[in-house]
């Protein structure tokens, strides 16, 4: 199984999705991530653009297998909308793969169970209700308004009906219908990239929150729509998670059992967490970690005590 990471800077660089604490622990975070899921997947790609080969390959030295600057072609996407980069290199992929964020750290090989799943991902999430923020309402309030179809995987998944909506937590995802998988992302790419989809955009009151919707929420859409259609090519095909719930992904023990670490969210700025990264790598890679410092201009003791 292939590993594949991704990285479109410009978000990064303009500051949208969750920050690390100091940009020294998102390079330590990379280091790590690659040397772990490296173990286990030595086949690994990074799917960047320009600026981030410059900073992940050039400059920090991490050695992938390949390395695409295939995220170039999003240089005029809105920045705001992050998930389009990992879409992008799901649609990539012509051979089983896993995707993992770069935040995800494999301290052991993904179960053989779950590597051949059709589809696998981090865990199944059904807590947001479909008028939050970053639900599926918003777009197709918006779609509606500018008077346009969303595709019929979304339209058909919705008309079922249900306050709350499921998704998968994409800290992970692949498979082996890499086929499926490609279908799914360019679908979504599509939806929000599309000029003729410019005006509902446009009309949005935040381009930021629909990421998960248009990653998580429109993945279990696909499969949905797909699974029982006797028409689908992609007939038969689920999804597997790592994790049973949400409870599971969230609880500690469970994480140890399935040797995976996912740093979501604010623990990127947790700062005990953010010191315990640099105490690791320091131990395991000094020469990276000393680059790290090097590249973000960091002293040692910002990697440690927060500064």
């Amino acid at each position: 199984m292939r590993a594949v990471w991704s990285f479109w800077s410009k978000p990064y660089n303009e500051g949208h999705g969750w920050r690390w604490r100091d940009p020294v622990h998102h390079h330590l975070a990379w280091g790590l991530s690659l040397r772990l899921a490296g173990s286990h997947y030595p086949q690994t790609t990074l799917i960047t653009d320009t600026p981030g080969r410059q900073l992940l390959v050039d400059r920090l030295g991490l050695e992938f297998t390949s390395v695409s600057t295939e995220l170039d072609r999003l240089n005029d996407a809105d920045p705001a909308l992050w998930a389009l980069g990992k879409l992008v290199a799901y649609s990539l992929q012509d051979e089983p793969f896993v995707h993992l964020d770069a935040d995800v750290f494999l301290w052991r090989p993904l179960p053989d169970w779950l590597i051949i799943a059709p589809v696998l991902a981090q865990s199944p999430e059904d807590f947001h209700s479909v008028d939050d923020a970053d639900g599926p309402r918003p777009i197709e309030d918006a779609f509606g308004r500018a008077g346009l179809s969303l595709p019929a995987e979304w339209q058909w998944t919705r008309s079922l009906g249900g306050r709350r909506f499921r998704e998968a937590n994409c800290g992970i995802l692949g498979g082996t219908k890499a086929d499926f998988l490609r279908h799914y992302a360019g679908l979504a790419l599509d939806l929000a990239l599309n000029p003729a989809h410019s005006s509902a955009w446009a009309a949005m009151p935040d381009t930021g929150r629909p990421n998960t919707a248009i990653e998580q929420f429109f993945l279990l859409a696909c499969v949905a729509y797909h699974r029982f259609n006797p028409a689908s090519p992609y007939r038969g095909v689920h999804v597997r998670y790592l994790f049973r719930t949400t409870y599971e992904a969230y609880g500690p023990e469970h994480a140890t059992r399935a040797g995976y670490t996912h740093l979501l969210g604010p623990a990127k700025r947790n700062e005990y967490v953010t010191t315990r990264l640099a105490q690791r790598v320091r131990a395991e890679d000094p020469a990276f970690y000393e680059r790290c410092l090097a590249v973000s201009g960091c002293v040692p003791d910002r990697a440690f005590a927060g500064a």
